[in-house]
């Protein structure tokens, strides 16, 4: 980059004849453009500039030198100009990961939408229930449903993540309701991947301990048994507030949630150079969520 400068100074005494007016041009001092000059000289083993106590005049080598300089310069320049008006374009693969039942439901049927939206975006989506390793995995931007206080990468919520215990009306009917946090000792309990339920409730935060009556890897093995009537679950409104509408479920113990410091959020190593496509993914799924997102409108939540 410095023999690029030396390129730059010379260029600009050589195009105004004048060493100081140089120096103003690029904010440098008289004597600092005369070392650098000298210096490229003494590099290319040849004299570029005629000086006289009047004026400066290019030698034969100078004049072929600088018509080559000013091609490199300008070829510099289109090279940034590119890459800058491709950083404002919204272009090229976009990485993306999300969690299967999340990314399924609510990422994967609007693709079509963002991809009309933004033509020269492809989009490579990755369905996993564990955290990826964002940068080390090469991910642009990663959905993730979470408590994120802690996080080193950065992060946008995207929505509230309301989670509330429910049952099947089935299930109801056969084991009744649970009228109390200890009476959930008493009834089947489904649960994916956890030994507590870390709930909210009138009292504060509760923890209760949860041994489940399927034993699977897979959350969505979870929510289709709790359709069937198997037991009481803690589950998403982004995964079952359809049913919650149409009375598929019940909700059990309404005065309990999931902890609320769990939410929906977007993850990407840094917000400097973001890169158009990632910035543009996320304003979109910021944009169809909305405040409200659709799977909660129309259910009895808290404010997020």
């Amino acid at each position: 980059m410095d023999r690029l400068g030396d390129l730059e100074i010379f260029a600009r005494v050589a195009s105004t004849g004048s060493m100081s007016r140089a120096a103003r041009d690029l904010g440098l001092s008289p004597p600092v453009i005369s070392k650098r000059i000298k210096r490229l000289e003494e590099r290319l083993g040849t004299r570029l500039l005629q000086r006289t106590t009047r004026q400066i005049a290019l030698t034969e080598a100078g004049r072929g030198f600088h018509e080559r300089v000013i091609a490199i310069l300008g070829a510099v320049d289109d090279a940034e100009t590119w890459v800058s008006q491709r950083a404002n374009v919204a272009r090229g693969p976009l990485r993306i990961s999300a969690p299967t039942t999340f990314g399924r439901l609510h990422v994967a049927p609007h693709l079509v939408r963002f991809l009309e939206r933004y033509p020269e975006i492809s989009v490579d989506l990755s369905l996993a229930d564990h955290f990826v390793d964002v940068v080390g995995d090469g991910f642009d931007v990663a959905i993730r449903i979470a408590d994120l206080a802690d996080t080193s990468l950065v992060a946008k919520k995207l929505a509230s993540n309301h989670r509330l215990l429910c049952a099947s009306p089935r299930y109801v009917e056969k084991h009744g309701l649970p009228a109390s946090i200890s009476d959930l000792a008493r009834h089947r309990l489904l649960v994916h991947n956890a030994d507590h339920w870390r709930l909210d409730g009138p009292e504060g935060a509760v923890s209760v301990p949860v041994q489940s009556a399927v034993v699977t890897n897979s959350s969505e093995v979870i929510r289709e048994a709790v359709l069937a009537g198997l037991g009481i679950a803690l589950r998403s409104t982004w995964d079952v507030g359809a049913e919650l509408k149409s009375g598929q479920l019940l909700p059990v113990l309404p005065a309990y949630r999931g902890g609320q410091r769990v939410a929906i959020y977007a993850v990407y190593p840094s917000r400097r150079h973001l890169p158009q496509k990632t910035r543009v993914f996320i304003d979109f799924l910021a944009e169809l969520y909305g405040p409200v997102p659709s799977w909660d409108q129309g259910l009895n939540l808290p404010a997020a």
